[in-house]
């Protein structure tokens, strides 16, 4: 599932100018887009990690006191999140975009497909950049985000949910050891993952202002991992990595992930946790009148007066 920036340099178009990144082509980009697509016609059965998203996004949206009556909702899947957040920030046009044609005719209304890491947007045309759980298959992730902070016009707004990574924890550890077990060595079976710390980085590389980056954790639970297993490729969030064996997987291997699973991780009911870690990013396209972060060492008040209480008349020390 899942990525982050690495080497080389590689250089993408934006906009009116281009941007060159440090970035390591983790992702089969192609084979993203076709699984999504097969996705597509099912995904209504599968959208429950998606739609929970969602909702903690629009959430997260309705604290700020503003509308935007221009937005992109980027990776749009099925169009879910666009669809609820539109009413409650007075959305007059939601622009629909998605790698996966089959994804983005299905979102309704405006619909595009198009890359991340390529957008066909001009500069300054969105007041609200929303996405749901699609940045994580990026290659270039710094470049993606400076796309999107070009693409919004001053003082726009960005809210985004990530796959983080501590995601499926549990599966990891499970497949490494099952297939330590049975072929005596390891191949890619799951996607690297952008960290939370780094996330952070890459907004304020990016360029935006005042960004906020933070962590929320989803449990699903499962009868056994074949049922997790069906729910990834119904998401169309099955392994992409370039790095990836290209021979199919021993049916013992998945017989013996499965065992481990179950002794390691199964509840009282028998039935096995999954993990989900979601990175929520947000931040605005920097703008005139724009509040400013307080330069570091312009505070007035010592840490000791803040520090000190009732109780603790010395708390600053001698």
């Amino acid at each position: 599932m899942v990525g982050k920036a690495g080497c080389p340099t590689d250089t993408a178009g934006v906009g009116s100018g281009m941007i060159e990144t440090d970035t390591m082509t983790v992702f089969d980009r192609a084979l993203v887009r076709r699984r999504r697509d097969r996705a597509a016609a099912g995904f209504a059965d599968c959208r429950f990690l998606f739609d929970e998203v969602a909702e903690r996004l629009t959430e997260r949206l309705s604290m700020v006191r503003r509308t935007f009556p221009h937005a992109l909702d980027l990776g749009c899947h099925d169009g879910g999140t666009g669809r609820l957040a539109a009413p409650a920030k007075r959305i007059e046009v939601l622009v629909s975009c998605d790698l996966a044609p089959g994804m983005a005719a299905g979102s309704g209304g405006l619909a595009v497909a198009a890359d991340e890491e390529y957008l066909p947007f001009a500069d300054a045309s969105f007041d609200l950049v929303i996405s749901n759980l699609s940045l994580h298959w990026v290659n270039d992730l710094p470049g993606a985000l400076i796309q999107i902070r070009r693409a919004l016009r001053p003082d726009g707004f960005f809210s985004a949910a990530m796959l983080g990574g501590n995601t499926l924890v549990e599966l990891r550890q499970c497949l490494v050891e099952a297939e330590l077990a049975v072929s005596g060595g390891v191949a890619p079976r799951l996607s690297p993952l952008v960290g939370l710390g780094d996330a952070g980085s890459l907004m304020q590389r990016a360029g935006f202002a005042l960004p906020v980056v933070d962590a929320e954790t989803v449990t699903v639970t499962y009868s056994d991992v074949f049922r997790l297993f069906a729910d990834l490729r119904g998401m169309g969030e099955t392994n992409a990595t370039r790095a990836r064996s290209r021979t199919p997987a021993r049916r013992a291997l998945f017989l013996e992930a499965a065992r481990r699973y179950a002794d390691s991780f199964a509840e009282a009911d028998g039935r096995i946790p999954a993990t989900f870690e979601i990175i929520y990013l947000a931040g605005w396209a920097p703008g005139p009148g724009q509040q400013q972060p307080l330069r570091p060492g312009s505070g007035r008040t010592p840490l000791a007066c803040v520090l000190t209480t009732p109780d603790r008349p010395d708390a600053g020390g001698k």
